[in-house]
């Protein structure tokens, strides 16, 4: 099969690799039908992230099951899933408390820039649909399985209610999902900070009402000016910079809550100004498994579009392009077809 393997900074390739095959009587094998390059993807990408070997990539994915181990129960050969960017057993402890990625028995199923991919502990992880998807539904659905249900954690970790203001830091496909995610939660007030036209128009779609191009202490100090100096109810944190999260501390009311799910790289939260700010923080890898059959009721049923973000589609062979458009920032998301 055809599989994408980051070898060093910017040198990603399309690589003939082994058919995946059911190594656990818990796997399942699917044939991708879509998946897609994520910001995270970009850390290793651009020598962020050190890359020591060449490595396959993408944990992104919506499918058809081919093949299932022995133990497996409640997925079938033929049926349409979804399944989260984490492999949890949904059984244990954490799993029932609703953190499923961090599942006792958690498992990574990497390497999902793929024609086909291994799945572990697949009655934890995979979710059908009723029925085969239209094809203009994939694109949504593939949206689920990490960037909207990343979204709606951090609108769910910043305690988003009706009537609330809500700030989302980070114009990327999490954050204009955040937004998607803030607007189903009821939020009255939806202030997107961006500086890109497209994303901009996008967010305004999505339920937006207000935009914020300004930065650090100067983006603070708007947002105080348009809550009356206190700063918003619930702040979405979904970069993962130092710069960010100081951001959307500061941006958030006394008694406020941050919402922080962008991969923090070199962040350095002041304990002494938390401490002194009531503001409360909560955030990591989101529990996608625990939203997935609400989430896709939801596009089923047409209320959320997030497919919307994938603004570049490519066949999987031309995953080289997709990276260096996301990374040159000429396209918020790049969805690729096997």
């Amino acid at each position: 099969m055809l599989g994408t393997v980051l070898h060093a900074t910017r040198d990603i390739r399309i690589e003939n690799r082994p058919d995946p095959q059911i190594v656990h009587p818990t796997d399942a094998v699917i044939r991708t039908v879509a998946t897609c390059v994520c910001g995270s993807d970009l850390w290793p990408y651009r020598g962020i992230n050190p890359v020591t070997s060449p490595q396959p990539i993408g944990h992104e994915y919506v499918g058809v099951v081919e093949e299932v181990g022995s133990e497996v129960t409640t997925v079938k050969p033929g049926q349409f899933v979804i399944g989260s960017f984490i492999a949890s057993d949904n059984t244990c402890a954490n799993c029932r408390n609703g953190y499923q990625t961090s599942c006792l028995n958690r498992d990574f199923p990497n390497g999902c820039q793929s024609q086909y991919i291994r799945v572990p502990l697949a009655d934890g992880t995979l979710v059908t649909t009723p029925e085969p998807p239209a094809a203009e539904l994939i694109p949504s659905l593939l949206a689920l399985s990490d960037v909207m249900g990343t979204g709606w954690y951090a609108a769910k970790a910043a305690e988003v209610r009706p009537g609330s203001t809500v700030v989302v830091v980070g114009d990327g496909a999490v954050g204009l999902c955040g937004v998607i995610a803030a607007k189903e939660m009821g939020a009255e007030r939806i202030v997107a900070m961006s500086r890109h036209a497209s994303r901009q128009k996008l967010a305004l779609q999505f339920g937006a009402t207000d935009i914020v191009e300004v930065r650090g202490d100067e983006g603070v100090a708007r947002i105080k000016e348009m809550t009356g100096g206190i700063g918003a109810d619930s702040v979405l944190e979904c970069v993962g910079t130092n710069e960010s999260m100081l951001q959307a501390l500061r941006s958030t009311r006394p008694g406020g809550n941050v919402g922080f799910v962008g991969m923090p790289h070199d962040v350095n939260v002041p304990a002494e100004e938390l401490f002194f700010s009531h503001v409360a923080l909560r955030g990591g890898p989101a529990p996608v498994r625990d939203y997935l059959p609400d989430l896709i009721e939801r596009v089923l049923d047409g209320r959320i579009e997030p497919g919307k973000v994938f603004d570049l589609t490519l066949p999987l062979d031309q995953v080289a392009e997709a990276y260096k458009a996301m990374d040159e920032r000429r396209a918020i998301k790049a969805l690729l077809k096997p």
